[in-house]
């Protein structure tokens, strides 16, 4: 029983963990079953690349703590996302991805979620990087998604409000477009079934570290990122709109806390089984 509650307290302490093991399942399957478009070298370059640069980083920084958890969850979102035939390019967007954490702060919290900061940069910068389609089937696609939606009850604490949130304003756009275009819903239906847009609504735009403090500003930062997105697609014609959008929206964090104040989100520690709050994560 100890065992147990020990293990409840670890899943629940952290959404990270949950993470971590989803994104880690995901990427083997992707590997080899799925034949997902990136090399075993590829995988072992992005995660290698962002684990030094957070050590490097909280050398400089002078931070105590190594946690391995963020620059490993933030690289395994690039794995999964991330498209290039380069592999410097590869190494360039995790180590970009994980100085963001450090350089782009607003009194001690991030500015940008990393990966989509990395990302975003990195397809403005080179033209040689993109997204990819997620499009994995849809038997993945649905065990995925159950997954995730796991996540939501594991980790009651975590930001599953932004999530559930962003997906109620999103859809609404989808099917309300197709509704007024007179579009059969096979088409919205179609756009919701996209694996990289799973992987943003569960565990990049829920980011506790990125997102506003309150209950009401993460709503209504969900609905901003989904009208931007919407803008993106719809009258830019361009693909990628829910990273544009939460790229672009992420600036107005401040403000919205600013407005909207409430206490900062923490993680939680766990130590030899001992629930404890961990000093200067970044």
């Amino acid at each position: 029983m100890q065992v147990k509650s020990l293990f409840s307290q670890i899943w629940q302490s952290d959404p990270r963990h949950y993470q971590i093991l989803i994104q880690s399942c995901l990427l083997v399957y992707g590997l080899f079953w799925l034949d997902f478009e990136i090399e075993l070298l590829g995988v072992l370059t992005i995660i290698s690349t962002a684990l030094l640069t957070q050590f490097f980083c909280l050398r400089f920084f002078k931070v105590p703590r190594f946690d391995f958890r963020s620059p490993l969850a933030s690289a395994l979102s690039l794995c999964l996302l991330l498209r290039t035939n380069i592999l410097l390019l590869m190494s360039l967007t995790a180590a970009i991805t994980i100085l963001s954490k450090f350089i782009f702060r607003w009194k001690n919290k991030h500015i940008f979620n990393p990966s989509c900061f990395g990302l975003v940069a990195m397809m403005l910068l080179t033209g040689q990087v993109w997204v990819s389609p997620g499009q994995w089937g849809s038997v993945a696609y649905f065990c995925f998604l159950l997954a995730c939606l796991g996540g939501l009850v594991i980790n009651r604490a975590a930001r599953s409000d932004v999530t559930l949130a962003f997906m109620f304003f999103y859809t609404a756009i989808l099917f309300g477009r197709a509704l007024w275009l007179g579009d059969p819903l096979t088409i919205p239906l179609h756009q919701l079934e996209n694996g990289a847009l799973l992987l943003f609504t569960f565990f990049m735009i829920s980011d506790p570290k990125t997102t506003p403090d309150s209950r009401a500003g993460r709503i209504l930062f969900a609905f901003m990122i989904a009208c931007g997105a919407g803008f993106v697609y719809f009258w830019l014609y361009r693909t990628n709109g829910v990273f544009w959008s939460l790229a672009f929206f992420a600036l107005f964090v401040p403000l919205i806390d600013w407005l909207l104040p409430s206490e900062r989100y923490q993680w939680s520690k766990i130590n030899l089984g001992v629930l404890n709050n961990g000093v200067n994560e970044k």
